[in-house]
């Protein structure tokens, strides 16, 4: 029988090894985009605002946009410019800083206050949460009579209205944080020997403060919209009574710089409470960080 030659399998050929360099799946998905590419995706939000006071530039330049209605971007420059030449814008910022912080800080302190007696008790929510829910219904502008015949037209009904516009959003929010605590991690606290002090303290106030640091926001936010508000009540100093002079001679470039200024307040503001909720609550694995 003839020597048969039975040729020999072919070797596979290894898989090519993986580089770090190579291997785009070993990278987070902000590494493998380009740099120029993130920049652009956070100043792009900026385009649409810069394209309508382009447009508001050209319009007024254009004369299609009265000064009498609407002052141009660049007035609006230059009257600001002015006004803090002089000293007049800084003073009058001032002013409002110190009355919405007055007021915010009241209440804060009142609308948790409120929340803690409502939420940790069931005849505190009986006393406290009924005449909450009907003052919080009331409109602001109804309250302003009672409020001069009461403190008069000094400061004092100014922080005060602040400090109403402020205290509801973190009573509710707070409250309901409180009450949508997760009732199987009060059993486990139980379980390890909490008492109602340790309950609260570990448990039921750690899982409330998400809750709570939203309503921080929207009291920010309402505690703006009460300073303007407070500030038309025969004020004489405040970005308000800014304001106010500036319609009496029809200054609409100056009405625009006071409403900017609320509005770039309003969003410093809130960019610190969301640096504050950032820090506060990064125990939580679901935040995002970027």
């Amino acid at each position: 029988m003839p020597d048969t030659q039975v040729a020999a399998a072919p070797r596979p050929l290894a898989a090519p090894r993986a580089s770090a360099t190579t291997s785009p799946a070993r990278l987070p998905a902000t590494a493998r985009k380009p740099r120029h590419k993130l920049l652009g995706g956070r100043w792009r939000r900026f385009v649409s605002p810069l394209l309508l006071v382009l447009l508001w530039q050209a319009a007024s330049m254009a004369g299609l946009i009265s000064p009498r209605t609407l002052a141009a971007p660049t007035t609006v420059l230059a009257s600001t410019w002015e006004l803090i030449e002089t000293g007049e814008l800084p003073y009058h910022l001032l002013v409002s800083l110190g009355r919405v912080l007055t007021g915010f800080t009241l209440g804060v302190t009142t609308g948790a206050a409120l929340a803690l007696a409502a939420g940790l008790s069931r005849l505190g929510e009986e006393v406290v949460d009924a005449p909450m829910q009907m003052l919080r219904t009331m409109p602001f502008l109804a309250l302003v009579p009672l409020f001069i015949l009461w403190f008069g037209i000094g400061e004092t009904p100014k922080i005060a209205l602040v400090a109403l516009g402020a205290t509801f959003p973190v009573y509710l929010t707070l409250f309901a944080g409180i009450r949508g605590t997760d009732p199987k991690l009060a059993e486990a606290a139980k379980v390890f020997g909490l008492d109602r002090r340790g309950l609260i303290r570990h448990v039921i106030l750690p899982g409330a403060l998400p809750s709570a640091l939203v309503g921080l926001r929207y009291a920010l936010g309402s505690a703006w919209l009460s300073l303007v508000i407070a500030e038309q009540i025969n004020a004489t100093a405040g970005i308000g009574f800014l304001i106010n002079d500036a319609r009496e001679f029809l200054r609409t470039d100056v009405i625009v710089v006071g409403l900017v200024v609320y509005a770039l307040l309003g969003l410093g503001a809130d960019a610190l409470v969301r640096l504050v909720e950032r820090r506060a609550l990064a125990w939580r694995p679901g935040l995002l960080k970027a």
